[in-house]
């Protein structure tokens, strides 16, 4: 038996379901650590678990929302942590991590996408309640359909972008548009007129136009 147990939230939308996910780890003698998004991060649980004097633990990932991380990312950051402290055993769902797996860096990663406009898409506490996770799949989707990828168009998961009551919130850049209210149709509408035509989508909530006083 593994002297810790700790249960993964793999995906930014654990967000919306972080009071179950504590509740499940509690019940089950677990901790909670998070891949992306949110503290702790799995490095910390570990960091955490091992001042403790635990010298095993068992990661078990909890996919969430739409194209949540693969087990090999949670891998790999295990395997990026047990480099650094081999008295620790870590397994990922029962499987033991040797330290072999791939490490965190790549030759494929070294250098920022060559994208035209880059979209914000908040995934803070109320936008994510609103359905920000539909409006960033709805993005990713209609983008795959015009054949755009992130050479073309970088869309990126961010924290609170604090205009809250205009929930989900999308921003374009370099073109600094404002989108409030972004559901599923709304998303593709920026995809086919801004991102694709060229032109602010006309119509929709804009919780700030560019040029406007700011308060």
């Amino acid at each position: 038996m593994p002297d810790a147990v700790v249960m993964v939230a793999m995906g930014v939308d654990a967000e919306r379901h972080v009071d179950d996910l504590l509740d499940l780890a509690w019940a089950t003698g677990a901790t909670l650590a998070h891949l992306q998004g949110r503290d702790p991060s799995v490095a910390a649980e570990l960091d955490r678990l091992r001042a403790t004097g635990a010298t095993s633990v068992t990661l078990v990932p909890a996919s969430l929302g739409h194209r949540a991380p693969t087990r090999t990312w949670l891998r790999r950051i295990a395997a990026d942590w047990s480099r650094r402290h081999p008295d620790v055993r870590v397994d990922v769902a029962g499987r033991e991590v040797t330290g072999r797996e791939a490490p965190l860096t790549s030759a494929a990663w070294e250098h920022v996408p060559d994208h035209a406009r880059q979209v914000l898409v908040c995934r803070g506490p109320r936008c994510s309640a609103r359905g920000a996770g539909e409006t960033a799949a709805a993005l990713d989707d209609a983008l795959t359909v015009r054949g755009l990828g992130d050479d073309d168009v970088l869309v990126t998961q961010t924290g609170c972008l604090f205009p809250c009551n205009h929930a989900p919130v999308v921003v374009v850049h370099p073109e600094d548009t404002w989108y409030g209210r972004v559901g599923v149709p709304e998303a593709s509408r920026i995809v086919d007129e801004h991102l694709v035509g060229g032109e602010p989508v006309t119509g929709l909530e804009r919780p700030r136009v560019r040029g406007a006083a700011r308060r």
